[in-house]
């Protein structure tokens, strides 16, 4: 969530950094209504106040030296009604403030390009050469086919379209990945958890999945809580960022303890409901997938560099399995909604001749924090803490990746030496 008072205090600078995320008009003009109404009832409420405050030192005054204020107490409990009347005006217009800000993406911060759409991105490297093959590499799908890998059809027989299953060296591979994932993020100094793969809709809410992403999230049946609690909406994580970051909502943090590092492995699921046509053949856009996740929660002064070693550290993997990548920083009309700024690794696939996202590591700021209430003890005052989050990496697209770059001739797949001491 963004801070409101940034917005009340210069809605023309925060409005249109909104638009350079293609933030609707209308519900730009319904804030800027919301926003001069919240500011009118303030100033209204506020000179009723200061009326109601002189006016009540003068009948107090009146009254010692016993003179008539029968009709100054009738002027001042009028006023005390209108009082009542104006302070419940605020309260609508700052709870309609506040509904529509928890839909308002995170600002882009100066790091980020402007821009409307990914041509704007920006490429900052290239890491390792991708190989010169001296014959037409095949597509993921035709090598799975050929070596057994991938059943696609049995994934669509248990489930539905965009679900595979892993079978013999496929399925070893995928676990061989997921081990030396945690492995690497451990010996960099992320903390390895295990977390649910179903959370709660204050958990959504607090990393911004909710209310905005409903209809890509796979929503489970309500049940009754235990004991005297009401029913909880609980929804199949998209990505255990959620279920990582809200470990620690709610919560003020000493600063003794900051920065917190974690990293976990889990299924993944999403609707995809915006991806119609899009990487309909293969594995690169699942409704389920592996994804080993890295979070990180710090000082506003340090998520920076810490951005930087996320960063660094999901290369690093794809680094150790020889896989040619690139970094490209996201513009702002490209960014995800609840990031401030986010680069983009892009992993070579050969048979496309493209490189192709494998990981997103983005800054939040103080913007989840705000809604998850986050804060760590800054000397005598709490104060908001940042958040940031990457994916370290995608198991599924990083096993692709492998599958086309160690391809042989005859449509074999060399194993990398860095995984074979995990089959």
């Amino acid at each position: 969530m963004i801070d409101t008072k940034a917005l009340l205090d210069n809605f023309d600078a925060v409005a249109q950094q909104l638009r350079i995320k293609n933030i609707d008009e209308s519900l730009l003009k319904t804030l800027y209504e919301l926003s001069i109404r919240y500011k009118q009832s303030k100033q209204h409420l506020e000179s009723l106040q200061a009326f109601q405050n002189k006016n009540s030192k003068i009948f107090g005054s009146l009254r010692a030296k016993g003179e008539d204020t029968t009709a100054l107490k009738t002027e001042l409990d009028s006023n005390k009604q209108e009082i009542l009347k104006a302070q419940r005006e605020l309260e609508i217009a700052q709870s309609l403030l506040t509904d529509i800000s928890y839909k308002l993406p995170n600002l882009p911060d100066s790091n980020t390009p402007k821009g409307q759409s990914e041509e704007y991105n920006q490429e900052i490297a290239k890491i390792l050469k991708p190989r010169n093959f001296h014959f037409a590499p095949k597509e993921h799908w035709e090598l799975a086919e050929q070596n057994g890998w991938i059943d696609f059809e049995a994934g669509v027989k248990l489930a539905k379209s965009r679900f595979s299953v892993l079978r013999g060296m496929g399925a070893k591979l995928n676990r061989a990945l997921i081990n030396f994932m945690l492995d690497y993020n451990q010996n960099a100094g992320f903390e390895v958890v295990v977390t649910p793969v179903i959370a709660n809709a204050k958990c959504l809410f607090g990393t911004g999945q909710l209310p905005k992403f409903e209809d890509d999230m796979f929503k489970l049946a309500s049940t009754e809580s235990e004991g005297s609690e009401a029913c909880n909406e609980l929804y199949l994580i998209s990505t255990s960022e959620i279920t990582l970051t809200n470990l620690y909502n709610d919560m003020i943090i000493p600063e003794s303890e900051l920065p917190i590092m974690l990293t976990t492995h889990t299924p993944c699921f999403r609707k995809e409901a915006g991806s119609a046509g899009r990487d309909t053949r293969g594995m690169f856009r699942q409704h389920q997938f592996d994804k080993v996740e890295l979070v990180a929660i710090t000082r506003p002064q340090d998520s920076d560099l810490m951005q930087e070693k996320m960063l660094q550290t999901a290369s690093g993997i794809l680094r150790e399995l020889e896989l040619p990548h690139r970094f490209v920083q996201l513009c702002g009309g490209d960014l995800g909604f609840s990031a401030s700024n986010t680069i983009d690794i892009e992993v070579w696939l050969p048979a496309q001749a493209r490189y192709r996202e494998v990981s997103s590591v983005s800054n939040t700021r103080d913007f989840q924090a705000r809604r998850a209430k986050i804060r760590y003890k800054d000397g005598n005052k709490n104060t908001l803490v940042h958040t940031l989050n990457g994916s370290s990496l995608a198991v599924g697209r990083t096993l692709i990746a492998l599958m086309e770059n160690y391809q042989n001739p005859d449509g074999s797949i060399s194993i990398p030496k860095i995984l074979e001491k995990y089959l």
